[in-house]
């Protein structure tokens, strides 16, 4: 489950004390994830208001709120990739329902991000986030 992942990220970041050695786990989390094929790398994918190029793959299974929902992602920017991993971690897999009531921004801020981040990645967080909630909604207001 998704959210064991996530767990699992949040117990490793408690056992790191600087931030350095944080963020090269974080750079790591990027690198151990698959990237998407370049024909993946389209306008319908890319996360716009990021300062890095971003793209968010979404699979659906299903439609209404038990659409289950699972995603690939990837970026140009190594830090910004590993953020997407700990994204996939908590939200992929999911019901479209149980998206809608993940908090994200408290989920990271569980693990420091928050106050760690660039504004602009902190834009670029939301923006990903964002999308991720759109894609839930969308598969939550399909008609079965």
């Amino acid at each position: 489950m998704a959210a064991a992942d996530f767990e699992e990220i949040a117990g490793n970041f408690a056992f790191l004390d600087e931030w350095e050695d944080r963020y090269r786990y974080v750079i790591d989390l990027g690198k151990d994830m698959p990237g998407i094929e370049e024909s993946q790398k389209v306008p319908a994918t890319k996360v716009e208001g990021c300062a890095s190029q971003v793209w968010l793959v979404p699979h659906v299974e299903g439609q209404g709120p038990d659409a289950r929902i699972r995603f690939e992602g990837d970026s140009d920017a190594m830090i910004v990739k590993g953020l997407i991993a700990i994204l996939r971690a908590l939200y992929s897999g999911s019901t479209a329902a149980e998206i809608a009531r993940i908090d994200a921004q408290a989920r990271f801020a569980e693990l420091g991000l928050d106050s760690h981040l660039s504004a602009q990645r902190s834009n670029g967080l939301r923006a990903m986030i964002a999308r991720i909630r759109e894609i839930a909604a969308r598969a939550e207001g399909a008609a079965a």
